[in-house]
């Protein structure tokens, strides 16, 4: 075979690589997204609060629940958390919650982290079996949006779309009430 053969036939197999990688990587869904016609149950969790209780999902079926995967050194979680605290106190009495599940190593900076922001929201110390039953926790903040009936509605990954979010908890919450 000589020189521009197996110059021709090496860019063929290229060629062939590529679109089969390209191909591929089309079919393969999106990480960390859930398939709304699917709304898959969310998992159940038994978790410690900041106080020493349990506190388990189960409690709030009924609610439009925001499941919220955060820690004290992110700081987009950090500019989120403001908006929840606002949502909680705006939307509660109608049916809406928001539980803070902190992926922080130690309970003490949570502590403190929680008395600066001012939280009206329970906040319990993850571990990795929930982040993983949640499809893992690969980056934060990661956001649930939790129907009354128990299933997942959206999945928010990185930095939320605020107004987006506070648009579909306003519908769900018309939904529940009425």
């Amino acid at each position: 075979m000589g020189k521009k053969s197996l110059a021709i036939a090496v860019a063929a197999i290229a060629l062939i690589v590529g679109l089969y990688l390209v191909g591929h990587k089309q079919r393969v869904p999106a990480p960390l997204r859930v398939n709304s016609a699917n709304h898959p149950v969310a998992p159940a969790f038994t978790l410690t609060d900041l106080q020493g209780q349990k506190l388990e999902l189960s409690k709030y079926e009924g609610k439009v629940v925001l499941v919220d995967f955060w820690a004290t050194w992110c700081t987009p979680c950090r500019e989120e958390i403001p908006q929840f605290v606002e949502w909680q106190k705006k939307y509660g009495d109608q049916g809406f919650q928001v539980i803070g599940i902190s992926m922080d190593d130690a309970q003490q900076p949570v502590r403190d982290f929680y008395g600066e922001f001012k939280l009206n929201y329970p906040v319990v110390m993850g571990d990795e079996k929930t982040a993983e039953a949640y499809g893992g926790v690969l980056g934060l903040p990661i956001n649930f949006l939790v129907g009354k009936d128990g299933r997942i509605l959206k999945k928010y990954v990185g930095m939320t779309n605020l107004p987006a979010l506070e648009q579909e908890i306003k519908t769900q919450l018309q939904v529940t009430n009425q």
